[in-house]
């Protein structure tokens, strides 16, 4: 497969990756600016788990590279797809163990669309999780047949 069939998708992940990063190093600075105080936590909970999501995004772009040499339907690839699966599972755990906070702070401050926007972080996560592992099983399939038909000549 060329190199160029894959370049829409390694530009949408580039600009989501920069476009999550300029808003974080933005809220970052204007925090530092202000004091939080009782939103430390939630704040603190949201930076934490930027580093599933990009470790997520790095693994999709290996992902994109086997698919790219035409071994899509090896064990790094799997390996890849395992990784992800992993890291929407911790991704959509550090928002489920903050709930109870932004539920409090949601109810402080009379914002219940945060809770909302915490439900859908969470829920996402956990279906990108699923998405993921089905994946992961299809391929790891895939790997098998391959490997059992390269043993039969």
């Amino acid at each position: 497969m060329k190199r160029g069939s894959t370049i829409i998708l390694r530009a949408i992940i580039g600009m989501i990756a920069a476009g999550i990063l300029f808003v974080s190093l933005l809220t970052l600075s204007m925090l530092l600016r202000n004091q939080v105080g009782e939103y430390a936590p939630i704040l603190i909970g949201v930076y934490v788990s930027l580093v599933p999501f990009f470790f997520a995004l790095y693994q999709m772009l290996k992902l994109l590279g086997f698919i790219d040499k035409n071994k899509a339907f090896t064990q790094g690839a799997v390996m890849a797809l395992r990784n992800i699966k992993y890291s929407a599972i911790v991704f959509g755990a550090i928002y489920t163990l903050g709930m109870p906070y932004i539920y409090f702070a949601a109810d402080h401050d009379d914002a219940p669309g945060v809770i909302v926007l915490g439900l859908i972080f969470a829920g996402g996560a956990f279906v990108l999780a699923i998405f993921a592992a089905v994946a992961q099983r299809l391929f790891q399939n895939a790997v098998d047949i391959k490997s059992e038909n390269d043993l039969t000549v």
